[in-house]
């Protein structure tokens, strides 16, 4: 469903001159899989992510996303994810229902498929009290709930969430990965960003840790946290990107 193709973003400092970004990496997504892309600040997580998104041009290399190229038929990519960055922000002085109708006119779905698409959300993503709420009431936890249901709206069959719960308290946190593993029992494709590595062993099938833009490890969760004794994903991941400096 996602497939990535010896991908490279390079920036241009005016100082500091050229800045790879991300370093020729690939690797896969399949459906109804959870991917973790795991790494520290400013590792390449965000920067890869919204490439896929259409939302930065790769230097080189290429992707595929649910069959579209992310160069060539990037509408196509865009109809077909749901993208959830960790600093995404809602209008305060609108509803969570105003919030949703006004992200399914933009989604392109037709004005009667929205209420109903709410309807089905309501439950599951616990909407019943923050529908008639105006988003500046809300706190960050149930922000991000809304968050996440506006990103599912349209029913994508791939969801990008880059660093989903920074911010959240514990119960919010847990709240959001509960969706997430939600999200892959029902054949979606997840992409999930994260530097916490309890948070990749609680949702991710497969992880790679990507350091200073270059992918150092991937594979299952079990095989790369049995790079080290103790079986610890923090540990494996302290062990392979030990070597990279600060």
């Amino acid at each position: 469903m996602i497939q990535v193709e010896k991908l490279t973003k390079t920036f241009h400092d005016r100082k500091r001159g050229e800045i790879a970004a991300v370093r020729g990496i690939s690797f896969a997504c399949q459906p109804g899989r959870v991917f973790g892309l795991l790494g520290r600040n400013g590792a390449g997580k965000t920067t890869t992510l919204r490439m896929l998104a259409t939302i930065l041009t790769p230097t080189s290399g290429t992707g595929t996303v649910a069959g579209f190229d992310i160069l060539r038929q990037a509408g196509e990519v865009r109809r077909s994810i749901g993208y959830l960055s960790g600093d995404t922000k809602l209008y305060d002085r609108l509803t969570g229902k105003e919030i949703l109708e006004y992200f399914g006119a933009l989604a392109g779905m037709e004005p009667a498929a929205v209420p109903r698409r709410i309807a089905e959300l309501r439950d599951p993503f616990g909407l019943g009290d923050l529908l008639e709420k105006r988003v500046g009431r809300m706190s960050t936890g149930m922000k991000q709930r809304l968050s996440i249901a506006r990103v599912v709206l349209h029913d994508p069959p791939v969801l990008i969430f880059d660093e989903p719960t920074s911010g959240l308290d514990v119960l919010a946190a847990r709240e959001v990965l509960d969706l997430v593993r939600d999200f892959r029992g029902r054949g979606r494709t997840v992409i999930f960003s994260t530097h916490i590595m309890t948070e990749a062993e609680r949702v991710c099938d497969e992880v790679a840790i990507i350091e200073k833009g270059d992918i150092l490890a991937q594979g299952s969760v079990d095989s790369v946290r049995h790079r080290v004794a103790s079986g610890s994903l923090e540990d494996a991941f302290v062990e392979v990107v030990g070597g990279r400096g600060p």
